[in-house]
């Protein structure tokens, strides 16, 4: 069948810890360098993304494996359509999976996305994806990056030195310091000799090139390269005699080639999204203690207001998690409140969004108000927000010099609800 072309544009030890994938609020309000650049020429991205992931060992290919909900190719087109300067990212697929590719790009309204069919190697299918952008305007001045589709922690400001490199010089690449020696062996089994690993380094993704650079290698290239190869850095130097400059990435470049990480992967996402958090207090002196003293303990950066009126209302469009503090008993309107807000956001689009609210007081008598709060949690989930409930007993009647026995504990409670976004805790009203 013919592939539709859709067009919605008009085992490594350094794991990433904090990939720029996803910012928060606080970091969004920084003004980042060279994060918050302008690029003069135009940039393109190519994605091939027909890998059939067999050394994942699973039926469903690696880049539409599911991470949190969410396929993973999705998390890597996001990470090159949120930046500005990008015009197009064109996602090069097998035939077999032009339809769940055209789903993906509906369902979660990625933009600036064109589907493009693949070939038999990679390669080729790089070459399709190329070839493809032969109709963009000024292709005299265009950079084109190719990037894994497997790699979804790619970071702007490294995309920005490539993509400049890749102008002045015609080619650049991303590379890393080899973990392990390299040895070569002889026909039998036996150890032949090793290389000096200091001299060496691995080949990474991105890399970019000049248009007109990369496009005349594919015109030029052998079927053998077609075959066999894999490294566009060679091409352009074999082809075009273009000489890459190379930079030496960030960790968050690892690929996602094994089905640990798969696992691994969705770790850092959660992390990712629990960086920051908003938090309302209600105006109450001692609930704006507790989310003070929280700010150390749960180790995230807590914006902390009073209520949602005004202005304040805007930093739940930010944050992918709000504590709410409520006194005796639930206020629902409030989180409903919170629902519409987020859902304006188009947040929960992308990622679970987590709620919880931090009941002080006594909550004895209360089987009613814990029923609608079950039910309200159950009806946010299908929206993909997570509501929790979190019960501190305190004697508000002795003011804000008040301390609860154990305030790590409450910290630890609520931090371990935003990490886990655990479906199994769901509605429910935990003892803090």
């Amino acid at each position: 069948m013919d592939v539709p072309r859709i067009d919605m544009s008009g085992e490594e030890p350094d794991r990433p810890a904090h990939p720029g994938t996803f910012q928060s609020s606080k970091q969004e309000k920084r003004s980042l360098s060279p994060a918050r650049v302008t690029v003069d020429f135009p940039v393109c991205v190519v994605l091939p993304a027909g890998g059939s992931g067999e050394r994942t060992g699973l039926q469903t290919p690696k880049q539409f494996c599911m991470l949190l909900g969410r396929p993973l190719i999705s998390y890597t087109i996001q990470a090159f359509e949120s930046i500005s300067w990008i015009r197009k990212v064109v996602v090069v697929v097998a035939e077999e999976k032009a339809d769940m590719m055209a789903n993906i790009v509906q369902h979660y309204r990625h933009v600036k996305v064109h589907v493009e069919p693949g070939g038999s190697t990679r390669h080729r299918s790089i070459r399709n994806g190329v070839m493809s952008l032969v109709g963009e305007e000024e292709k005299d001045k265009m950079v084109v990056i190719i990037h894994d589709a497997v790699r979804p922690f790619v970071e702007e400001h490294f995309l920005y030195r490539i993509a400049t490199a890749a102008r002045e010089h015609g080619a650049s690449g991303a590379i890393r310091p080899l973990v392990s020696t390299v040895i070569a062996t002889t026909s039998d089994g036996f150890l032949d000799h090793s290389l000096e690993r200091a001299k060496y380094r691995a080949s990474e993704m991105p890399q970019a090139f000049k248009y007109n650079i990369i496009h005349r290698a594919y015109q030029k290239c052998k079927q053998t390269d077609y075959d066999f190869g894999t490294e566009c850095l060679h091409l352009v130097l074999e082809y075009c005699g273009t000489k890459a400059k190379l930079i030496e990435g960030p960790p968050t470049l690892w690929k996602v080639t094994y089905k640990r990480d798969l696992a691994a992967a969705e770790s850092v996402i959660k992390e990712t999204l629990s960086r920051s958090t908003c938090v309302i207090t209600g105006g109450c002196p001692f609930a704006g203690m507790l989310a003070n003293s929280f700010q150390e303990d749960l180790e995230m950066e807590l914006d902390i207001i009073p209520d949602l009126t005004g202005n304040n209302i805007a930093y739940l469009l930010k944050v992918y998690n709000v504590i709410q503090f409520s006194l005796n008993g639930f206020d629902l309107d409030q989180v409903e409140e919170i629902f519409a807000a987020i859902q304006v956001s188009n947040q929960t689009l992308f990622h679970t969004v987590v709620v919880i609210v931090v009941c002080l007081g006594i909550l004895d008598g209360r089987s009613a108000e814990r029923a609608a709060f079950a039910e309200l949690a159950s009806a946010a989930k299908l929206q993909n927000i997570f509501l929790y409930g979190v019960h501190v007993d305190v004697d508000l009647s002795k003011g804000a010099e008040t301390r609860v026995e154990s305030l790590s504990k409450v910290a630890s409670l609520m931090s371990a609800l935003i990490r886990d976004r655990s479906v199994a805790f769901v509605g429910q009203v935990l003892q803090a």
